[in-house]
């Protein structure tokens, strides 16, 4: 995995570390969402353009433009947001939940959005509590820390196997990390409640999953290719950008779903098993379900504009009320299907099936 620090043209602060993953128009489309602006551009620190994502490597410092030339940035010192010189150099100790960690300020506040730069990027800004040695107090299990402190600190996110897989979802939650915690032997969390957690960008690559309680949780950009949700709840979830190629999601529920992304990065469920899934109500535009398999799945009332459904079966599925406009169904098996009361016209041209 590489990570890169995203600064918008022209400034040297407010800077987002982000995961490169897929296409250049991938990262555009994760700035344009981080900065809440329209990125067009992506230039090195020396003004060169990048036109391919193989060009960026780990750790780059690059700048987003909205398709304006390349600024340079100022020098930290002239920026309201900048960090006094004693913010690298400072040795801070942690006293978490009973254990101390000692380590750098700017080791700290290496992650820009996450809670510990918030905690200690200005001095005394939050009224750190601490202990009678002089130590930082955070109420948090050691042993779920430690892998976040070591994170910071080299990149990696090491998660020994006798932590609790709720801990490492724990981590995962506590700091905006792009993080993995698949086992090689696959993740194992039948039947947990994670309803309501914040679990963008986790890696959940074959992860059991199955009857899990994912109702309303934050799943953008996650990656579930080949993992287990049968029978999983996932009523309510934002899934903008996910990523579930192959996944089996026979029998789950996922009323009231949101695929859609506004900056544009599509829901990737392509040769997913949907069989009898219940997604009435889900807003999917653009969403790719190529080669699907939907036999018996509700999915009344659902936004499928531009969803391109080429090769899917959607035998005896319920697409009443849906909006189809510009959909792509040619090759997809529609025997049985319901088709009532639909928002646009169904022209034939969209399927040969």
């Amino acid at each position: 995995m590489r990570r890169v620090t995203l600064f918008v043209n022209g400034t040297s602060y407010n800077g987002k570390v982000v995961a490169v993953y897929g296409t250049l128009a991938d990262l555009l489309s994760v700035a344009s969402t981080k900065f809440g602006i329209k990125a067009a551009n992506i230039y090195n620190g020396k003004g060169g353009l990048i036109d391919d994502i193989a060009l960026i490597r780990d750790d780059d410092v690059l700048y987003i433009s909205e398709g304006d030339s390349f600024v340079d940035p100022p020098n930290n010192l002239e920026s309201p947001h900048e960090f006094h010189s004693w913010a690298h150099t400072d040795w801070i100790t942690l006293n978490v939940g009973g254990r101390r960690f000692t380590t750098t300020r700017s080791t700290l506040v290496k992650e820009p959005e996450s809670m510990l730069a918030h905690m200690f990027r200005d001095k005394d800004v939050w009224g750190n509590k601490q202990d009678e040695q002089g130590a930082y107090l955070i109420d948090r299990s050691p042993d779920y820390f430690e892998p976040i402190l070591n994170y910071l600190r080299h990149g990696q996110l090491i998660i020994s196997d006798g932590i609790n897989l709720l801990g490492k979802l724990e981590i995962a939650s506590y700091d905006p990390f792009n993080v993995e915690i698949n086992n090689s032997d696959g993740c194992f969390v039948l039947g947990a409640d994670l309803s309501r957690l914040d679990l963008r960008y986790i890696n959940f690559k074959m992860a059991n999953l199955s009857r899990c309680n994912l109702t309303h949780a934050n799943l953008c950009g996650t990656n579930l290719e080949r993992a287990d949700l049968s029978s999983a709840n996932l009523d309510g979830a934002n899934l903008q950008g996910v990523k579930m190629l192959c996944t089996n999601a026979e029998g789950a529920s996922l009323k009231g779903c949101n695929f859609e992304d506004p900056a544009g990065l599509k829901a990737n469920l392509e040769g997913a098993n949907l069989k009898g899934v219940d997604m009435e109500g889900s807003q999917m535009t653009g969403i790719n379900l190529r080669v699907a398999t939907l036999k018996n799945a509700k999915l009344k009332n659902c936004n499928l504009r531009g969803a391109t459904l080429a090769g899917t079966d959607l035998e005896n599925c319920d697409l009443s009320g849906c909006d189809l406009q510009e959909a792509n169904l040619r090759g997809s098996n529609v025997k049985g299907a319901i088709f009532e009361e639909m928002l646009t016209p169904l022209h034939m041209s969209q399927s040969v099936r």
